[in-house]
C-alpha cells in the first residue's frame, strides 16, 4: 500500500505543480491551484516525512489565502489546512511558536463559523458560506450549526492543539479549555456517529493529563471508562462507509491509549494506589495495559483494498496521527467511490507502529520499576531499538526514540553495571541533543538527560573530560532566554543537585538559573489560588537549598514566598513613580491599567484567554522596560540587590533562619555592616522532627497542662538555633532591648523562635534580651517601611467582632473585648464598631475600605490542606484569604487579629506562608499581630486591654511602629497571670 500511495503522491504533486504553471498571477483559478499543490505537498510530507514539503505547503497556503478575501469559498479550508500544517511542523521541530500559530489559526477557523457547505460546480470543492466574525469561541460554539461536520472537526483540532501546548507549558487553563472543547465535540458525535470513538479517546487523554497534575482519581476513572467505551466502538475490522458520499476513517487508537492511561500515576499517589485497590489503579492494571499494547501491534486481515488513490489531506492525516494528539475527525474533501477497507492496528509497515512500540516499551519499563523483573527491562530495550529503526534520520520522532532507548540502557547499566550499556546511552543522548537545537522546547530535558549519564560514567571511570562535559552541558541552561517551562525548571534543579553532590563550582550559577526559571514559570502560571499547588510543586526546597549555597554570596531573597512575590508584581505601589515626572505619571497609569487587566484575566478560567494573556503580558513587559529607563527606577520589580536588602535592617537586624538538605544556617542582616553567617548545629531532619513535635503539641493546648513538653521544645530551639544567633548579635554590638526581626524559612516558619530560651533561674530567655518581630520576606519588610504614614491625615479605626458566626461556636468575650478597644482608642482616633448582625463578609470588606486601623475579634479557621480556603468566621459565612487579597484598600496601617491560628499556613509548603496574617500584610497592612495556635477567649481580652494600654500615648495619634513594643510590654505584664502557651501565642509581623 505504501508504494502505491507514494507513486500517486509524486504524480499528484507534479500534476498540481503543472496546473499552477498554467494559472499565472491574476488568473481566476490561481488560488485553487495554489491550494491543491499545497494539499499534495502536505500529503507527501505526511507519508514521507520531508520537512521541505511541509514548508513549501505552508508558503503556498499563505499565498492562496492572500487571494481569498473574506467570503471566498477557499478561505475556510485554507485557514484550517494552514493550522494543520503548523501543528505538524511543531510536532516535527518542537518550536512552540508554531503551536501558538496553529492555535490562533484554529480559533480563526471557528470565528468564521461556516454554517453551510455548498459545492463549487467548477471543481467539486466544498464552499463554505461565511457569516459575521465572532468575539469569542463561546459565541462561535453557539452560532456554528450543531450538525455541521466542520464544527466538530475544528473544535477537535483546537482542543488537541491546546492540549499539546499544555504539555509543553503546563498552563492549566489550556487543559481546562481543551477538556471543555472535547466535551463539546462529543456532544456533536452521538451514539452511532462514525467518529464518536475518536472523541471518547481524545477526552480520555485530556482527563488523564488533568489527573497527572491534580491527582483527582475521578478524572482517571472517567478516562479509563472513556477509553473502554471507545474500544468497544472499534471492531477488529474497520469499514469505511461511502454510501452517503461523505466517507470517514476511524483511527485504531484506543488500544494504545488505554494502555497509556491504566497505570500512569504521579509519585505522590503511588502509596495510596498500592494500599487501596478500590482507588481506581492497581498493579494488575499495568499487566492489562501491556496486553492491550501487544494487541495493538498484531497484524490483521484481510488485505487493504483501495479503489481511489487520490486521497485527501484529511484522510492521510489519519495515516499519520501521533499518539500525543489522539485521533482526529476525518472528513474527505473529495468523495471516494465504492471503497472497501479493512484497516489493521499497527502491523509492520504501519506509520504509527513506532509509536505503538514505544507505548508497549514504556509500560514494560514501568512494570520493571514496579516488580523489578529484568526480562521486562530487556524487552523494553529491544522494543525501543525496533522503534528507533522505524525513525530514520529526518523522522519527526527520532529524537524521542533516541532518548527512550538511552534511558532504558542507562537503567540496564544501573542494574547490571555493564559499562558498554552506559557508553551507548551517552552516544544516543548525544545524537538526541543534536536534534534539539537552541530554543527547541525539549532542549533542556535533553541537556539534563545527557549530563546525568555522563556523570554516571565519571563516577565509574573518573575521567575528568566526562565531568567537564557534564557541567558544560548544564551551563547551557543559563543561556535559555524564552519563558521557562516545567521541564526547564526540572533540568535546572538537576544541575543544582549534581553540583551540590560533587561540590562543583557551578552550584551558585545553577541555583541562580533555577530561581530565574522558577520566577518565569510561576509568572506564566499566574498568581491565583488555583495555581498554588503547581507553585508548591515548582518551589519544593529550591529556595532553602539556594540559601544554603549562597549565604556567603549574598543570594538570600529570591525564590522565597513565591506566591506573594508574584502576586505583588501586579499590586506594586507606584506612587513614587507617578510623582517623579510627567513620563512617570503616564507610565504609572499605564502600568496600573495593565496590571488590573492581567489580574482579572488570570482570575478567570471560563474562557480561552491564552492569546489575550500573551498580548497583555507583552504590553506589561514593554511598560516595565520603559519604566526601568527612567532615573532611579532601573530596578523596578526586579529582585532587590543586597545593598537594597540591607534597608530592611534600618531599625534593627533581620535574622534569616534556613533549613536545607545540605546545611542549616542563620544569616544576620545588619544595616551598616557585612552580614554575619551563623552555622547552626542542627540538621533539616531534626528541624522537621522538632516542628512536627511542636505542631502536635499545639493541637492539645487547652485540654491539659503541657508546660513541661513546651519548655523542652523551647530549650531545644534555644540551644541549637537562637542562642548562637544571640551570641553573634552581642558580638555585633546589638544592644539589649533592641528590636530584631526573624525571617524563618522552611520548617522554621512553624516554630516559636521568639519564645526560645533556657527557662532556668538566673538565665535570660530571648524575650528578656530582645524584642522580636517577624517578616515573611526581606522585600515585604522593605515595602512596609517605604509606606510612610501621612501624619496630617485623619486616622480611622474599625473594631469588628463576631461572637455568633454562621454555624460556629459562640465567643463570650468578643463584646467585652470591643468595649476595651473602644475605651483605649476612641479618644484619639475616629472609631467605628461593627458587631453581630452587622459583622458580615461584605460589611467587613466595606469597613476595611474606609479604615486604616483594624481590630478583628472572631473565629480564625485555618485550612492546612487548602490554605486559600482559610477564613475569618463572619455572621453570614467565611471571609476567606482569596477575598482579602482581591481587595484594594487605601493606606492600611495596622491589624490586630484576635482570632485563632491566624499565622498557620499550608502544611505541605510552610515556606510560602499562605495564612490569614500574611494575607493582611500583602493587602497593605504595615504591621499585623496574629496568633500561632488557639487563643483562649478570656486571655485574648486581657491581652488586648494590656496591648492598647501600651500602644496609645499622649501624642494624640496612633503609630503602628510601636505595636511590637506594646505587645512585648503586654506579655510581660501578664506573665504571672496566664499560662506560658498563651503568653507566647501572639506574634508581631511587619514594621
Amino acid at each position: 500500500m505504501g508504494q502505491v500511495l507514494s507513486r500517486y503522491m509524486v504524480d499528484d504533486v507534479e500534476e498540481s505543480r503543472a496546473a499552477l504553471q498554467r494559472c499565472p498571477p491574476g488568473h481566476s483559478d490561481r488560488s485553487v491551484c495554489l491550494h491543491h499543490l499545497a494539499d499534495a505537498l502536505h500529503i507527501r510530507f505526511l507519508q514521507q516525512d520531508f520537512l521541505c514539503d511541509l514548508d513549501e505547503a505552508i508558503e503556498l497556503y499563505r499565498a492562496a489565502l492572500l487571494l481569498c478575501p473574506p467570503g471566498h469559498f477557499l478561505r475556510f479550508l485554507g485557514l484550517r489546512s494552514l493550522a494543520d500544517s503548523f501543528l505538524f511542523k511543531f510536532q516535527h521541530q518542537g518550536i512552540l511558536s508554531n503551536l501558538d500559530e496553529a492555535i490562533e489559526l484554529y480559533q480563526a477557523v471557528l470565528l468564521l463559523s461556516p454554517h453551510a457547505l455548498d459545492t463549487d460546480s467548477r471543481n467539486g470543492v466544498p464552499c463554505p458560506t461565511l457569516i459575521r466574525p465572532l468575539s469569542s469561541i463561546g459565541a462561535a460554539l453557539l452560532l456554528c450549526p450543531p450538525y455541521h461536520s466542520d464544527r466538530s472537526m475544528s473544535l477537535n483540532n483546537l482542543a488537541i492543539s491546546l492540549q499539546v501546548r499544555f504539555t509543553q507549558r503546563g498552563a492549566l487553563p489550556d487543559l481546562d479549555q481543551a477538556i471543555k472543547l472535547h466535551r463539546a465535540v462529543l456532544l456533536l458525535r452521538p451514539p452511532g456517529h462514525s467518529n464518536r470513538s475518536a472523541s471518547l479517546n481524545n477526552l480520555g487523554v485530556a482527563l488523564q493529563d488533568k489527573f497527572r497534575h491534580q491527582a483527582v482519581l475521578s478524572d482517571l476513572d472517567e478516562a479509563i471508562e472513556l477509553h473502554c467505551a471507545a474500544l468497544l466502538l472499534r471492531p477488529p475490522a474497520l469499514q469505511i462507509d461511502s454510501s452517503s458520499g461523505a466517507s470517514h476513517l476511524i483511527s485504531m487508537k484506543p488500544l494504545s491509549s488505554i494502555g497509556l492511561h491504566y497505570f500512569s500515576v504521579p509519585p505522590s499517589c503511588q502509596l495510596a494506589l498500592q494500599t487501596d485497590s478500590c482507588s481506581g489503579a492497581v498493579p494488575s492494571d499495568l499487566d492489562e495495559a501491556i496486553e492491550l499494547y501487544r494487541a495493538a501491534l498484531l497484524p490483521l486481515s484481510p488485505l487493504v483494498i483501495l479503489n481511489d488513490p487520490r486521497l485527501s489531506i484529511t484522510l492521510l492525516q489519519a495515516l499519520k496521527t501521533y499518539s500525543c494528539s489522539g485521533a482526529s475527525h476525518l472528513t474527505l474533501m473529495r468523495p471516494l467511490s465504492s471503497i472497501g477497507l479493512h484497516y489493521p492496528l499497527c502491523p509492520p509497515g504501519h506509520s504509527d507502529r513506532s509509536a505503538c512500540l514505544h507505548n508497549l516499551a514504556t509500560s514494560l519499563r514501568e512494570r520493571f520499576e514496579h516488580y523489578g523483573i529484568l526480562s521486562d527491562l530487556d524487552e523494553a530495550t529491544e522494543l525501543h531499538r525496533a522503534a528507533l529503526l522505524l525513525c530514520p534520520t529526518g523522522h519527526s520522532r527520532r529524537a524521542m526514540s533516541l532518548t527512550n532507548l538511552a534511558k532504558c540502557l542507562r537503567c540496564s547499566f544501573k542494574q547490571r553495571g555493564v559499562l558498554s550499556d552506559l557508553d551507548e546511552a551517552i552516544e544516543l543522548h548525544r545524537g538526541a541533543l543534536l536534534l534539539c537545537p537552541p530554543n527547541h522546547s525539549n532542549r533542556s530535558t535533553s541537556l539534563s538527560d545527557f549530563a546525568v549519564s555522563l556523570l554516571d560514567r565519571f563516577e565509574q571511570r573518573g575521567v575528568p573530560s566526562d565531568l567537564d562535559e557534564t557541567f558544560g552541558l548544564y551551563s547551557q541552561l543559563s543561556h535559555i532566554y524564552h519563558a521557562a517551562s516545567r521541564s526547564d525548571l526540572s533540568a535546572a534543579k538537576s544541575w543544582t543537585t549534581s553540583a551540590e553532590k560533587l561540590k562543583h563550582g557551578s552550584a551558585l550559577d545553577a541555583y541562580q538559573t533555577a530561581l530565574k526559571f522558577l520566577d518565569q514559570h510561576v509568572a506564566l502560571l499566574a498568581s491565583s489560588s488555583r495555581h498554588f499547588h503547581l507553585i508548591r510543586e515548582a518551589t519544593s526546597s529550591l529556595s532553602a537549598d539556594a540559601f544554603s549555597c549562597g549565604v556567603r554570596h549574598k543570594l538570600v531573597e529570591q525564590g522565597r514566598a513565591v506566591f506573594w512575590t508574584q502576586l505583588a508584581r501586579f499590586r506594586t505601589p507606584i506612587d513614587e513613580l507617578a510623582i517623579s515626572s510627567d513620563d512617570g505619571a503616564v507610565l504609572a497609569e499605564e502600568f496600573k491599567r495593565l496590571s488590573f487587566r492581567l489580574r482579572n484575566v488570570f482570575d478567570q478560567s471560563t474562557e480561552d484567554q491564552s492569546s489575550q494573556i500573551r498580548q497583555l503580558t507583552m504590553q506589561w513587559d514593554d511598560v516595565i522596560s520603559r519604566i526601568r529607563m527612567l532615573p532611579d527606577f532601573s530596578r523596578f520589580l526586579l529582585p532587590p540587590l543586597f545593598s537594597d536588602i540591607q534597608k530592611a535592617a534600618e531599625d534593627g537586624p533581620v535574622i534569616i533562619v534556613n533549613a536545607s538538605h545540605y546545611s542549616c544556617d542563620a544569616l544576620i542582616i545588619l544595616h551598616a555592616q557585612d552580614p554575619v553567617h551563623v552555622p547552626l548545629d542542627i540538621t533539616r531532619a531534626e528541624v522537621s522532627e522538632l516542628s512536627f513535635e511542636f505542631q502536635f503539641l499545639t493541637e492539645q493546648f487547652g485540654s491539659s497542662d503541657h508546660h513541661l513538653q513546651l519548655v523542652s521544645i523551647l530549650r531545644k530551639l534555644w540551644d541549637h538555633v537562637v542562642d548562637p544567633v544571640v551570641q553573634s548579635l552581642r558580638e555585633s554590638k546589638v544592644q539589649p532591648g533592641s528590636r530584631i526581626w526573624w525571617c524563618p524559612t522552611a520548617e522554621f516558619t512553624l516554630l516559636p523562635l521568639h519564645a526560645a530560651g533556657p527557662y532556668e533561674k538566673k538565665k535570660d530567655n530571648l524575650s528578656h534580651i530582645y524584642i522580636s518581630s517577624y517578616t515573611l520576606t526581606l522585600a515585604t519588610l522593605i515595602r512596609a517601611r517605604q509606606q510612610v504614614s501621612q501624619d496630617a491625615s485623619p486616622q480611622h479605626f474599625v473594631a469588628i467582632g463576631q461572637a455568633h458566626p454562621d454555624g460556629g461556636k459562640e465567643l463570650r468575650c468578643v463584646a467585652p473585648e470591643l468595649v476595651v478597644v473602644a475605651q483605649h482608642v476612641a479618644p484619639v482616633v475616629s472609631f467605628t464598631s461593627l458587631a453581630d448582625s452587622h459583622a458580615t463578609v461584605q460589611g467587613a470588606l466595606d469597613a476595611l475600605s474606609r479604615n486604616q486601623w483594624l481590630h478583628l475579634a472572631c473565629h480564625g479557621m485555618p485550612n492546612r490542606q487548602q490554605a486559600f480556603e482559610s477564613f475569618f468566621a463572619m455572621r453570614d459565612g467565611p471571609l476567606m484569604i482569596k477575598d482579602i487579597i482581591r481587595s484594594d484598600w487605601q493606606n492600611p496601617e495596622f491589624a490586630f487579629l484576635s482570632a485563632c491560628h491566624t499565622t498557620v499556613g499550608d502544611e505541605m509548603s510552610p515556606d510560602e506562608s499562605i495564612h490569614l496574617a500574611a494575607a493582611m500584610q500583602f493587602s497593605g497592612f504595615r504591621s499585623v499581630i496574629g496568633s500561632m495556635w488557639s487563643v483562649d477567649d478570656e486571655v485574648a481580652r486581657q491581652m488586648v486591654s494590656a496591648f492598647y494600654g501600651n500602644l496609645v500615648d499622649d501624642s494624640g495619634r496612633l503609630d503602628c511602629t510601636r505595636a511590637a513594643v506594646a505587645l512585648h510590654k503586654a506579655v510581660k505584664s501578664l506573665r504571672k497571670k496566664i499560662p506560658l502557651e498563651q503568653q507566647i501565642v501572639f506574634i508581631h509581623i511587619g514594621v
